[in-house]
């Protein structure tokens, strides 16, 4: 196993020798551009050549120069090897030479939801790896699904390359299916498993079924005919999202789902998972997402997995509870040694009292054998900063009837007519869905993007920090962050103590400082992200998704240094308690125009609610399954919440659904026409679908 120094100076020397250089023309252009350089958006990655792009790719699937496994892992099985829950002790993980789990038990029952959590760094996506390739003893019949890359860029249309994955699917379970009825016989109940699957997943309905959760993740009826190679990095991880809820895998491992969802396909995702039969273990940086979906929650932390049932609340208030008498419990037991020793110390050389001094110092000594109870580790909380900057008269950023279109079309128009002003104390919010030009909105602040139309005014010392969803792509992750910041500011510092000292701000010490950044976690890249922020020096700050990837301490410190910030800040995210925090202004962005909202942002998001069913844009959908000769009498339908589009309602019922009408909460337009009974055999009941 390669350390993690090690891995530094063999990824710096191999960056040094191949690395283009920046040649004199380029580091001026970097050093004139008006907003900050880490905008994924505005600059091209620095990795371009071939070797550098395999180089980052290994790190990221945690290889070594060899492809193997840069994790070291053990674990034994406990539970049955039919089993389809699962538990596993004297579990260890390592990574990099660094211990993220020693001696625990992974622990995970059939059904149940659970959510992973863990500050930044912690290994909360290492350990979700480690899973997805079996490092651990997971029994070979629970098949895995880690979703943590898009689907790969091809000339299939998003429906087609969900049909095509789940057909793949069927024949794999089906050559399983054989192998076992060759090794186990008919009566093995994994075979008996894989049928009731095979059967569930039924062939005929795959269109059908693949378009209700495409649609749900909100693509429309010509999106979902998109080839995946024309997409967005997001828009193919949504599709890849969609093949994984399709397959329905035993085992269906989710690291941060939403990071890529706008508010309504957030709310169709929790229904949808909500409602999930399997074994889930989802990363999620939502409390609300946490909510709604988990049953049991799995807190990474101290070189462990400790297990608690119900939500996230219920996990908040039970660590809470849990941590108030532990130190109780340390506070008397200490007092106790505390009194012992002082009674051992004064006992002289009285025979009574030696021994019972004897006596006392065997019960210290027990207490040492069975452990002594140890003090509340708290979370390391690190606290994000920008500096102070000095106040620029408004109008500091304003546009005035500026109307924009990527084709120059009056017909392709995106926006209209816009009149707007930002200025130093500024906390907007821009919401919306996915689409509609948020993301647009902030180039043109920023001058990436002109418009056609109008103008945009800013203040001769306005000086933007931006930040996007893809900053961290801009990275070099051969490089240590200590490496990369003082060669990108050598201007600034070459002393190495210098830069520790800025990074440590961001909660980015020892090991991650100079770790290759590539093995670091997203929370942590993000954390670097801001850090150059910071160094910069803005005066206004334009975030697109600052809370991807960040564990929720962190964006509740994020909310903090914003509303501290003395400049102006421009926010588009999808997390609302983030907004709720910081949120001064919020402006909807819908219809080619800007409207201010009057309300929270809690408000707006039950408007959006409100307005999805009474727009008819969700269906309650009964899917019906198979007939299945039984002699129970019900078998339970799945339930659906689908995006209305054409014909989508119309196909559900020639399949055997049903679109639901529901008085008063505005889903679908008028009453189901029922499908048509299934077929009865005599004397052999047919279960009825409720």
């Amino acid at each position: 196993m390669v350390s993690a120094s090690k891995a530094a100076r063999e990824a710096k020397r191999a960056a040094d020798g191949k690395a283009p250089k920046k040649t004199a023309a380029s580091r001026a252009k970097g050093k004139d551009s008006e907003a900050s350089s880490v905008a994924g958006d505005e600059t091209p990655p620095p990795n371009s050549t071939k070797k550098q792009q395999d180089e980052i790719k290994r790190l990221a699937n945690q290889m070594d120069k060899h492809g193997l496994s840069d994790r070291v892992t053990t674990g034994v099985l406990s539970s049955l090897k039919a089993s389809r829950d699962v538990k596993i002790t004297s579990v260890s993980l390592v990574f990099h030479g660094r211990v993220l789990i020693q001696d625990g038990t992974l622990e995970l029952t059939y059904g149940r939801r659970y959510g992973l959590l863990g500050e930044n760094g912690c290994g909360k996506s290492t350990f979700l790896k480690a899973l997805d390739k079996r490092e651990f003893p997971i029994p070979e019949f629970i098949d895995i699904y880690l979703l943590n890359e898009g689907a790969p860029p091809s000339d299939l249309g998003a429906l087609e390359w969900v049909v095509t994955e789940a057909e793949n699917e069927m024949e794999r379970l089906d050559k399983e299916a054989e192998e076992i009825l060759e090794t186990d016989g008919p009566e093995s109940p994994l075979l008996m498993d894989l049928y009731e699957r095979m059967e569930q997943m039924d062939p005929s309905t795959f269109e059908v079924r693949a378009s209700i959760i495409l649609t749900g993740l909100g693509f429309n009826k010509t999106t979902i005919k998109k080839k995946t190679k024309d997409m967005s990095g997001g828009w193919r991880m949504r599709v890849a999202l969609a093949k994984a809820l399709f397959v329905k895998p035993s085992l269906l491992l989710l690291d941060d789902p939403t990071a890529h969802l706008d508010l309504e396909a957030c709310v169709w995702l929790e229904d949808y998972l909500a409602k999930w039969d399997r074994t889930l273990v989802l990363v999620s940086h939502s409390m609300d997402f946490l909510n709604g979906v988990c049953t049991n929650m799995i807190d990474m932390r101290e070189r462990t997995l400790m297990y608690y049932g119900g939500n996230y609340d219920s996990y908040h208030k039970t660590r809470a509870e849990q941590e108030v008498n532990q130190m109780k419990a340390y506070q008397k037991q200490q007092d106790e040694i505390k009194h012992i020793k002082a009674f051992i110390a004064s006992a002289g050389t009285y025979a009574n009292l030696v021994r019972q001094a004897k006596s006392r110092q065997k019960i210290l000594d027990k207490m040492e054998a069975d452990g002594f109870i140890q003090p509340v580790h708290e979370d390391r909380v690190f606290t994000f900063r920008f500096a102070d900057v000095e106040k620029l008269p408004p109008p500091v950023l304003s546009f005035d009837d500026v109307t924009f279109s990527y084709s120059g079309n009056a017909k392709d128009n995106l926006y209209e007519h816009l009149d707007l002003g930002t200025d130093m104390d500024s906390r907007t919010a821009l919401v919306g869905p996915n689409g509609v030009g948020k993301s647009t909105l902030l180039k043109l602040m920023t001058g990436a993007l002109s418009p056609t139309g109008g103008q945009v005014s800013r203040h001769t010392h306005l000086k933007m920090g931006v930040y996007s969803q893809h900053s961290s792509e801009q990275l070099d992750l051969t490089k240590s962050a200590l490496d990369f910041v003082r060669d990108k500011y050598s201007e600034k510092s070459q002393d190495y103590q210098y830069w520790r000292q800025q990074l440590g701000k961001y909660g980015l010490g020892g090991e991650s400082q100079t770790a290759l950044m590539g093995t670091l976690s997203e929370g942590q890249k993000s954390r670097i992200v801001f850090a150059l922020l910071a160094i910069d020096g803005p005066n206004m700050l334009l975030l697109d998704e600052p809370t991807n990837g960040l564990d929720i301490p962190t964006i509740d410190s994020l909310a903090d240094a914003i509303n501290a910030f003395t400049g102006g800040c421009v926010v588009v995210s999808h997390d609302f308690r983030l907004l709720d925090k910081i949120a001064k202004e919020i402006l909807v962005c819908e219809n080619k125009t800007i409207n201010k909202w009057q309300g929270s942002i809690a408000d707006y998001k039950n408007h959006l609610r409100k307005k999805m069913k009474a727009e008819g844009t969700l269906y309650k959908v009964y899917l019906l399954p198979p007939p299945i000769r039984t002699r129970s009498i019900v078998v339970v339908a799945e339930l659906y919440l689908i995006k209305k589009d054409d014909g989508v309602d119309v196909h559900v019922q020639i399949l055997g659904g049903m679109v639901l009408y529901a008085p008063g909460d505005g889903f679908a337009s008028g009453p189901p026409q029922p499908p048509p009974p299934p077929p009865k055999s005599p004397g052999t009941p047919v279960a009825d679908a409720v």
